[in-house]
């Protein structure tokens, strides 16, 4: 199964200790108690040490679980249905959350995607602490349509206007092509009205990274029901 390789990323793990170094740690997630991931303990310094080691200036999205992809977590692993026996795509992937509850909820195979190979490294090593297995694909596909995926997931992407209407457009060709979407939402203000289905909102205190302190709702919306 093709992996991105997490060398790079796992000596910044073996420099980490469990007391606050500037690394990361293993968390078990609040909302989706199920799973554990691999976190910053201090994401703008980890970014920092990131950005010197790569040479170029970047946000680690993967350092955090950000609400939206905890909510699809949380739904998918509520609802196997959705995914058992089928082929997932995870886009946007970040830590891997949203493709590792597919996982473990019984998918057939799920890929995980993100243009950050930093991204495809610790949902790799994510999936391996959780005992699952992902396909790791690194790039962007959001000219595509997924391929051959039946449910293609995206947790917390709407949050910029390019990028949300990027996304809306891949999402309506994977659809058209008969792949059910599934999108983890916390209220960014970019989810395209009335085109997916409200599946379920969370009521949350809390949740994902220091940055979304006061968000106290998150949507999961989809075309299935």
């Amino acid at each position: 199964m093709p992996r991105t390789s997490g060398t790079q990323l796992e000596r910044f793990l073996a420099t980490s200790s469990d007391d606050g170094y500037d690394g990361l740690r293993l968390v078990r997630l609040p909302f989706v108690p199920e799973l554990l991931m691999h976190l910053a303990d201090d994401a703008i310094v980890l970014q920092a040490r990131l950005e010197i080691q790569a040479g170029t200036t970047f946000y680690p999205f993967w350092t955090n679980a950000w609400a939206g992809g905890q909510a699809l977590a949380r739904y998918v692993l509520d609802h196997p249905d959705l995914v058992t026996g089928r082929r997932v795509l995870d886009v946007a992937c970040g830590c891997g959350v949203a493709g590792i509850a597919a996982a473990k909820a019984g998918a057939a195979s799920v890929t995980s995607n993100d243009i950050d190979p930093f991204a495809c490294a610790a949902a790799g090593m994510n999936a391996d602490v959780n005992g699952v297995g992902l396909r790791l694909v690194e790039g962007d596909l959001l000219d595509g349509d997924g391929g051959d995926a039946e449910v293609v997931l995206v947790g917390d992407v709407f949050y910029d206007r390019d990028l949300a209407a990027r996304m809306a457009g891949f999402l309506r060709r994977a659809m058209a092509r008969g792949a059910a979407v599934l999108v983890g939402d916390p209220g960014r203000g970019h989810v395209p009205e009335h085109w997916l289905q409200l599946l379920r909102s969370y009521r949350i205190t809390g949740l994902g990274a220091a940055e979304d302190s006061g968000i106290t709702e998150v949507s999961v919306l989809g075309s299935v029901r």
